[in-house]
């Protein structure tokens, strides 16, 4: 007993010099003292049992108003708490179970030291455990040992739920671990082998998990449960299913919260064949009706894209008795995933606030995803305006789905706006500290309104992605660092898309490497980063390292290696990926997955087998899958398919204007200008507009945008000045205007006078003439894909300049140095 504590005491921390243990403001105690004046009826004492009982009845309730009278009047009427240790103990427990810490921690310091027993110390040791003061409670656990006392199981779980915090856990899970071998609770105590299996899970070591749940002799449907959950929410979605399969095979019947967990777990893996036998057996075991279960059900047909499954999902809506705020989020989620049009969406969003149910913020959020996802700025900002009337606009979560909602629609000025709020909110007041000694960071940051966490920090730096503000991006890794978040695996997932995303490929290499461990998102980001920055090759290579490193793919992993054979041209290598996805890993293709290899097969040439696959898809094609064939055939000038493809995206999305802008572009090229006048006249009957094309750079922390023919900009005179130069020049050595692509029937010197003053040109004659370093590349960031005339010009000027041009479009990065580009003319 006495190596394990000692073992325990030297793992841990020294105490801050003065670190009180995490405070609930609004749990306030009593305090030991006699009140001054009484009245009759307060002299009537409580029974140390009837006491004791009222306090279990408030705790059972979590009762705190309840708690607070009860321990006065045992204040006013008697010395209960300090002669009777199971009056005092049910108190502390009521305390404890509340998450009372101060009043917690008043009860037990107000004890006599020979009234506190085993039960005295677990309790408190477990209060200060479940409400943010892990380090308090593995040391007070030590003092419980120092007194002599025998831990219970009760006590070896609180240990085990301190050891849920990462760095505690690499320092006392040995000696909390040899507890529970030396008291004899390991294999024989349900309840200390749950608390283990937490604590290996909540710290990703998955496999000593599971050696718990062998290792016990006795198990439950809670153990049961408790690992598939653990299995699911870790992204182990087949070992999940696979030990349900086990624990029904061994007679144990699921509870709402098992298939809730197998609901998830099957929705990951896209296994919606699956999905439906567990609602058959959901039905028959009567747990349809359960919130969780109901919810898990709409939201795995909702993500399904097979068949009917949007009409199941809503079928399974309303059959739920009641709804509440998580079954309306995953109908909506499921339909504007969909791209619903017509504002449906928001109508759906009236009919749940008509129930009187309050969308909170990860409905908001789901919704604004999506709107990025679909470019839909107009339904974006009726749903901003809903979350500024919930006063959650604020809320991170949402915050950083603003910031990607509007970059996404190419609304930069908001979309950098939102951003400036969401980081000033979380950064500002610790930043001062930071520069100093750092002794109040710890204070400060638990003390700010929102908290500061791994999550905060992860938030932030994918909304600095989205707005392409590296800047700030560096500024939150090192302050991600200074607050001793360097090791956090969600922070370097996130640098590696940040500084994929803005352009930093070998940055984003490096933080890679620096993670000691990697999950599937982790090798998932940096294959796509690989992949959009043309390296398709390394990609492939990457993505088989993964695999030898028994990281299973998820489908997200086969959206970024189909996209990378896209890219690349590597129709043979592609095809034998989507076989392999399938065969190899049991992983469903949706749509997206379709897209990619149309998009693979178009952008070879191969349109005619494209529309093949099309047609011999096993589901009905979306607007999505067409919409890309219609640009292979944009590219390949094939009008007869264009047509086809046109018609389809036409009939399924009516008020999207990418299909007409697309079929116009083909009539265009073939010379067929009455076709082009059609299309344009029908686009205003509509009232459909054309994305306007934007583009954008960072110079000293401002963005500067640009639009077709801008003259807004301040330095507009030094700007034009300059690309005249510039064109001249590249003009010199060899670039011709591509007036083929001014879809106008103008004369071709008005197509030129077009051409030179698109977004991406004034963009780069702005950075020439504001980074006048000669070693630093120019980066530019574009809304739309970059027109070929465009791509043209800027392989010149990288030439003409000796300047690298850094350009991210709507599909990829182009890297153009010595007059090459990274994307090898395949984009």
């Amino acid at each position: 007993m006495a190596t394990v504590r000692s073992t325990l005491h030297s793992n841990l921390p020294p105490p801050p010099p003065s670190s009180p243990p995490a405070r609930n403001p609004t749990a306030a105690s009593p305090r030991y003292r006699k009140p001054l004046t009484t009245t009759p009826a307060e002299h009537t004492a409580l029974h140390p049992s009837e006491a004791a009982s009222l306090l279990t009845a408030a705790a059972r309730a979590r009762d705190l108003r309840l708690g607070h009278a009860l321990h006065a009047r045992l204040l006013r009427t008697g010395t209960l708490l300090e002669a009777d240790a199971v009056v005092a103990n049910s108190l502390l427990t009521l305390y404890s179970k509340c998450g009372a810490v101060d009043a917690a921690r008043s009860v037990f310091d107000g004890m006599p030291t020979g009234l506190r027993d085993l039960v005295s110390w677990t309790a408190m040791a477990s209060c200060l455990a479940r409400n943010g003061a892990e380090t308090e409670a593995l040391r007070l656990l030590g003092e419980t040992l120092e007194a002599g006392l025998r831990p219970n199981a009760f006590t070896l779980c609180a240990a085990a739920q301190a050891c849920f915090v990462s760095e505690l856990f690499h320092s006392a899970c040995g000696a909390v671990l040899g507890l529970v071998f030396k008291m004899g609770f390991w294999g024989t105590d349900v309840s200390v082998g749950c608390a283990l299996i937490d604590m290996f899970a909540k710290n990703g070591d998955m496999v000593a998990a599971r050696l718990v749940f062998d290792g016990l002799v006795e198990r439950t449907v809670v153990v049961w449960t408790l690992l598939i959950t653990r299995y699911a929410q870790g992204g182990y979605a087949d070992e999940a299913v696979e030990l349900f399969l086990d624990m029904l095979e061994n007679g144990f019947r699921p509870d709402q919260f098992t298939m809730s967990s197998m609901l998830s777990a099957c929705t990951e893996l896209g296994s919606f064949s699956l999905g439906q036998q567990l609602h058959s057996l959901a039905l028959r075991l009567g747990l349809e009706s359960d919130s969780c279960v109901s919810c898990g059900l709409v939201n795995m047909y909702a993500k399904s894209h097979i068949g009917q499954s949007m009409h199941n999902a809503r079928k399974v809506f309303n059959r739920i008795p009641k709804h509440n705020v998580m079954s309306w989020t995953a109908l909506l989620s499921g339909y504007v995933q969909r791209g619903l049009q017509d504002n449906k969406v928001l109508i759906l969003l009236c009919e749940m606030l008509s129930e009187g149910i309050r969308p909170n913020h990860i409905t908001y959020s789901s919704l604004l995803k999506a709107c990025a996802n679909l470019g839909d700025q107009d339904s974006g900002r009726q749903i901003h305006a809903h979350c500024i009337k919930s006063s959650l606009a604020d809320v991170n979560v949402i915050g950083n789905a603003l910031v990607s909602m509007y970059a996404e629609s190419g609304c930069m000025a908001e979309a950098t706006q939102a951003f400036n709020q969401l980081y000033e909110k979380n950064m500002v007041s610790i930043s001062c500290d930071f520069d100093g000694d750092g002794t109040g960071q710890d204070y400060q940051i638990q003390g700010m309104d929102v908290g500061i966490s791994t999550f905060t920090f992860a938030s932030l730096i994918s909304a600095a992605a989205s707005v392409g503000l590296l800047t700030k991006g560096q500024q939150l890794h090192a302050l991600s660092l200074k607050a001793g978040f360097g090791s956090d695996r969600g922070i370097g997932n996130s640098l590696v898309s940040m500084y994929s995303r803005c352009g930093y490929l070998e940055d984003a290499c490096q933080a890679f490497d620096e993670m000691s461990d990697h999950n599937v998102i982790s090798w998932t980001s940096m294959i796509s980063g690989l992949a959009k920055h043309g390296h398709a090759e390394r990609a492939l290579e990457l993505f088989y390292n993964m695999i030898s490193a028994g990281v299973k793919p998820n489908d997200v992993t086969y959206i970024a290696v189909l996209s990378a054979c896209s890219h690349a041209g590597l129709v043979k290598e592609g095809k034998e990926h989507f076989r392999m996805m399938q065969k190899d890993h049991g992983l469903i293709p949706r749509m997206e997955h379709y897209a990619c290899i149309v998009d693979l097969l178009g952008r070879s040439g191969l349109v005619r087998e494209a529309l093949d696959f099309v047609n011999e898809m096993p589901c009905k094609a979306d607007a999505l899958v067409w919409k890309t064939l219609l640009g292979a055939c944009k590219i390949h000038s094939n009008m007869d398919i264009g047509e086809v493809a046109a018609n389809h995206v036409v009939e399924l999305e009516p008020q999207d204007p990418a299909p007409y802008v697309l079929l116009s572009n083909l009539y265009a090229d073939a010379g067929l200008w009455d076709q082009v006048a059609r299309i344009r006249s029908a686009m205003r009957d509509k009232n459909l507009m054309k994305e306007t094309g934007l583009s954008w750079m960072q110079v000293e922390n401002t963005i500067h945008e640009f639009r077709a023919g801008d003259t807004s900009h301040p330095r507009a005179e030094e700007i034009y000045t300059k690309l005249d130069r510039l064109i001249r020049d590249i003009k010199g050595m060899g670039y011709v205007p591509d007036t083929s692509i001014v879809l106008h029937d103008m004369p071709d010197e008005l197509k030129e006078q077009c051409l030179l003053q698109h977004s991406e040109k004034i963009a780069v004659a702005f950075g020439l003439i504001s980074c006048t370093s000669a070693t630093k590349p120019i980066r530019i960031f574009k809304n739309l894909r970059v027109c070929a005339d465009c791509h043209s010009a800027l392989k010149y000027v990288s030439k003409a300049t000796g300047r690298e041009i850094i350009l991210r479009d709507s599909n990829r990065f182009h890297r153009m140095k010595d007059g090459e580009c990274s994307c090898g003319e395949y984009w």
